[in-house]
């Protein structure tokens, strides 16, 4: 895990050594083992900070050029089937380290970028560039766990795992993208390929751009989702047995360290089970980590410390107080460039801090909700739609559930267009929608677009303080098994006939687990490791009290006074009509969030 940023340009970038140099040091929490550049005349720049992780010998730092010297590359992530790739090239190449960096340079010169792209298994973005024909590509892994950014300014590409990388070039001043705020209010980020910073894009997901030496570009999508099984079935012990299997798999490739490993514990099935897993595979006492406030309903120590005892674990209880919460806000807005997502970064950004000193990787469930239909009460929404469908569109309705802050509040209060990118955004979506059966369709957009947004925030939190996380529930391998191999009734699984029936009158915020089991399978594979009160409990997510410290945050409220997006002069009417959600604390820390960016990003020159 590293950091990764880059100038290319078509003339000459004035001072383009103290511009690199600057880049590098603005992300050097993200690699502090290492800090490295590469000169190619005054026109390319290329840097690197270098978390060690694999081959921890200097030999694997970067930038790394190929021995042909032909390419050269700046690389973030793992590829952990990296081993199983070098053994096919090892013929016609000879590998001069133990790194996954070398046999990701090595694919590229003697195989191609789709070659290795369709085997590499791992969490990845990269910068290859070729100095004999000046032709480069930028690349992300299949569900953009790894963050990559860029722009084009005066013919001159600047690329960079942050967007801060690319401000300390000092060759580009930001301007803030009003279109974006809608974005944010209605999914907690900003989609793809956009960001709040206009000129600033990110590299989407599963994609790669290839730009040749006058800065042309194309791009290929290189890996999508397969079809999900929607066919009906008995439960199946042998079925059972083969997720177990497939788990296990994924989790021993993302497994692979030179560093020690543990993982986040919160007592919940997801964290659980991977705790379970990690105890079994290690040949060592793993640590374990879970964070929470002192209200017992804002904590799950108890749960947590059950497996810990279980399976034996170093394991630390983290207590997180509303002091630490509002002193650590702000802070951590500088490290992600962008509002927080949701309330629990902060905690989850010091749980962080706390481990970085025992540990360097931390494995995290990210994915699994995802994957086994987790969040019950809108992967039912398909169900609902059907018993009691007053739309024409099931997109229509669908969305409607999933927002955070409600269409009308953002029509009302905003200042600013909130038509064009959401009807951009609807019409993409909707016609994604046509394509395939309501319960699927949900699948396919928590993988495509809800997923982006949590693996914002474990990226942020955990990089800040040079900790690599892991989601093995995003491996690919374990994807495209679990979409075409489990049916959809062992994910989202009714007790029985007669609770089906009476789901019809229903609401799934009525039903969900109390006359279904979301996750079934999962949590069915989970029963050979973890006791029933750990698996089949309501799941609980990580709750911050931010409704509590509501009155607080009307106090912070006055900085969106000054904004110049939200109707102002509407404030006092926009804090009543929060303050009658259930989530209104929420909703409120998320428009002050936007200001408190705003205000540290684009009241400056970062122009030199």
């Amino acid at each position: 895990m590293c950091g990764i940023n880059g100038i290319i340009s078509l003339h000459n970038i004035s001072n383009i050594k103290d511009r690199i140099v600057k880049m590098n040091l603005s992300i050097a929490h993200r690699g502090p083992d290492a800090d490295n550049h590469l000169l190619i005349g005054t026109n390319v720049a290329l840097g690197h900070r270098r978390l060690s992780i694999l081959d921890l010998d200097e030999r694997s730092n970067q930038p790394m050029k190929i021995q042909s010297g032909k390419w050269i590359i700046v690389f973030n992530g793992e590829i952990f089937n990296f081993q199983t790739i070098r053994k096919e090239l090892s013929d016609i190449h000879n590998f001069t380290t133990t790194s996954d960096t070398e046999v990701l340079l090595a694919a590229i010169e003697f195989k191609g970028i789709d070659w290795i792209l369709k085997k590499a298994n791992g969490m990845f973005a990269f910068v290859a560039y070729n100095i004999e024909n000046q032709d480069f590509y930028l690349v992300r892994d299949r569900f953009g766990i790894k963050p990559l950014f860029f722009t084009i300014v005066n013919n001159t590409l600047i690329f960079s795992s942050e967007i801060k990388g690319i401000l300390h070039s000092g060759l580009l001043q930001p301007e803030f993208n009003h279109e974006a705020i809608d974005d944010y209010l209605a999914n907690r980020y900003v989609r793809e390929p956009d960001t709040f910073f206009k000129k600033i894009h990110q590299v989407k997901s599963s994609t790669y751009l290839h730009f040749n030496k006058n800065l042309e570009c194309n791009e290929t999508e290189y890996w999508q989702l397969p079809d999900l099984n929607l066919s009906a079935s008995n439960n199946s012990s042998d079925l059972i047995e083969e997720t177990d299997e497939q788990i296990q798999k994924a989790f021993k490739r993302w497994f692979i360290s030179d560093v020690p490993v543990g993982a986040y514990l919160s007592g919940g099935v997801d964290s659980s089970l991977t705790t379970a897993i990690l105890s079994k595979t290690s040949d060592h006492r793993i640590d374990t980590y879970t964070i929470g406030f002192e209200q017992k309903e804002f904590n799950e120590f108890s749960y947590a410390k059950k497996v810990a005892d279980i399976y034996g674990t170093n394991h630390k209880e983290i207590l997180f107080d509303p002091s630490s919460y509002f002193g650590n806000w702000e802070r951590l807005i500088e490290f992600k460039d962008a509002p927080l997502a949701v309330p629990n970064e902060v905690p989850l950004a010091h749980m962080s801090s706390v481990l970085s000193s025992d540990i360097t990787v931390v494995i995290s469930g990210e994915g699994a909700d995802e994957l086994f239909g987790g969040y019950g009460k809108i992967f039912r929404s398909g169900f609902d739609f059907e018993n009691h469908n007053n739309e024409q569109r099931f997109y229509d309705y669908f969305v409607r559930q999933y927002e955070y802050v409600s269409r009308p509040i953002r029509d009302l209060y905003l200042s600013v267009n909130t038509t064009d990118k959401r009807e951009e955004f609807d019409n993409r979506i909707a016609s994604d929608f046509s394509l395939h059966k309501n319960d699927e369709n949900i699948f396919r957009f928590f993988h495509k677009y809800h997923i982006q947004g949590l693996l914002q925030r474990v990226d942020m939190t955990t990089m800040q303080t040079g900790v690599e996380a892991r989601p093995p529930f995003l491996d690919h391998e374990l994807i495209e098994f679990v979409y075409s191999r489990i049916p959809y009734d062992q994910k989202l699984h009714w007790n029985s006939v007669s609770d089906e029936i009476k789901a019809k009158s229903l609401y799934a915020q009525q039903y969900s687990e109390v006359l279904d089991t979301p996750k079934y399978i999962l949590k069915k594979v989970a029963e050979k490791y973890l006791p029933n009160d750990i698996i089949y409990r309501k799941k609980m997510g990580f709750p911050v009290p931010l409704s509590q410290w509501f009155p607080n945050l009307v106090q912070q409220a006055d900085i969106l006074k000054n904004s110049s997006w939200l109707k102002s002069e509407l404030l006092t009417s926009l804090i009543d009509d929060l303050k009658q959600n259930p989530r209104s604390g929420q909703l409120l820390w998320m428009f002050i969030n936007i200001q408190l960016f705003h205000d540290k990003y684009f009241n400056k020159n970062w122009l030199w």
